[in-house]
């Protein structure tokens, strides 16, 4: 079984040009003894909407590694996957990341919550954590409610994990199993009985992607209360160390955190616990990289501003229907979009300056760059126009790549970076 390391970055961009950059700035922190394992992800949505397959992102990343002189592992990550999706990406992937959102609150067979909830018999007078001042409060039907609530999406993992398994030659990788896609966040007592249902059914998971309180919106600040997410936060990390030792799960098992990218508000608390209890993680950065090459193009001016302009204006006209499939991962205000007609006035700073996440500016617009976010789909509908403005424009977009993830993310995340 491969190893995923104390800390990795889901990295990777929507049309696959700028890896060496990312791998740029993975290698700066390298250089102050910060080790992060890169790892490329893209969903079959993804793949859907731009036209691409899972092998592009194997030779990106391949391809990235070889030019940069980057040595050390690296993954890449069938995103968010289930039955009817893993098979095209079995070849070219050594990460996977089970989805079971879909099936969280779809009964087992009852024998099968019954005898799960015997099985835990041992905690219904409650549950000590190291770190936490008081045990899990745990009794026979809250152990039940939980199984009734998991258990078969757990079980469906497990059907996943070993249809990926048969698919294979080797045991060679990495599995992430994602329960963030909800509308309520897990308590410390869901997320380890989970783990005992993963751990029943052998799949040796790494990551677990939990759901957390407040919203983790697409590309944007957190928004909720800091507080109550750094105490969920430390039980959540606490909780999934004791049940790694407890279960005899993967010693490096560690959260992922899905939607992480430009949760400025809580990097400080996140980087203070993980150093606090020597705790890895993982976070996913991949979709802001595409807005760092809008952002390049538009600063570039001409026929590249003419493009993200003409990209934008077009999703103000289709937004419910570019919204849909995120609906839960987006706060979109629409009376606070600007329209086409003013859009068509701006320049390049002006447009830049809009979709950049920079709060104290005042040209910043969260809700046009939730829009921009969502709109990738539309610059595939002309990918070689496309394509060679960014590469004609590369350097301009690369600056903003590099400090973009380096700057704003890696040094504000990961302890000692």
């Amino acid at each position: 079984m491969k190893k995923l390391e104390k800390y990795s970055l889901g990295i990777g961009d929507r049309f696959g040009q700028q890896g060496n950059t990312q791998l740029k700035a993975i290698m700066e922190a390298e250089k102050k003894g910060i080790l992060i394992t890169p790892v490329w992800n893209k969903s079959n949505r993804e793949h859907l909407f731009t036209g691409t397959k899972p092998e592009d992102v194997r030779r990106e990343a391949e391809t990235a590694a070889r030019n940069s002189g980057f040595a050390r592992d690296f993954f890449v990550d069938a995103d968010h996957i289930n039955l009817q999706t893993v098979e095209r990406f079995i070849s070219y992937s050594d990460f996977f990341t089970i989805d079971v959102a879909s099936f969280i609150d779809k009964m087992a067979p009852e024998d099968r919550i019954g005898h799960f909830t015997g099985l835990c018999s041992k905690y219904f007078h409650g549950i000590s954590i190291p770190g936490l001042r008081h045990k899990l409060s745990c009794s026979e039907k809250e152990v039940r409610c939980i199984a009734e609530k998991y258990l078969y999406a757990c079980i469906q993992a497990g059907d996943i994990y070993r249809y990926i398994k048969r698919g294979r030659d080797d045991d060679d990788f990495v599995i992430e199993v994602s329960i963030d896609e909800v509308s309520q966040s897990q308590s410390p007592l869901e997320i380890f009985l989970i783990l005992r249902m993963l751990n029943d059914e052998n799949i040796p998971v790494q990551t677990i992607a939990p759901k957390f309180c407040g919203r983790f919106n697409k590309g944007i600040d957190y928004s909720g209360n800091t507080g109550e997410f750094a105490l969920e936060f430390e039980s959540d990390l606490l909780v999934v160390s004791h049940a790694a030792a407890e279960f005899g799960l993967p010693e490096n098992l560690k959260i992922s955190v899905h939607s992480g990218s430009d949760k400025f508000s809580v990097y400080p608390v996140m980087n203070s616990l993980l150093a606090k209890h020597n705790k890895g993680i993982h976070l996913k950065t991949a979709g802001t990289t595409w807005l760092e090459e809008v952002i390049g193009l538009a600063e570039s001016g001409n026929e590249a501003l003419e493009l993200v302009r003409t990209i934008y204006i077009k999703a103000f006209g289709m937004i419910d229907e570019l919204c849909a499939p995120y609906s839960d991962l987006l706060s979109i205000r629409s009376g606070s979009l600007p329209t086409a007609d003013e859009v068509g006035r701006w320049n390049g700073r002006k447009f830049a300056s809009s979709i950049r996440h920079e709060p104290g500016n005042r040209d910043y617009n969260p809700d046009m760059r939730q829009l921009m976010h969502i709109a990738y789909k539309l610059a595939a509908q002309d990918m070689t126009h496309y394509l060679e403005l960014v590469r004609s424009n590369i350097d301009t977009i690369s600056r903003g790549v590099f400090d973009n993830l380096y700057n704003r993310h890696i040094q504000k995340i990961f302890p000692g970076a």
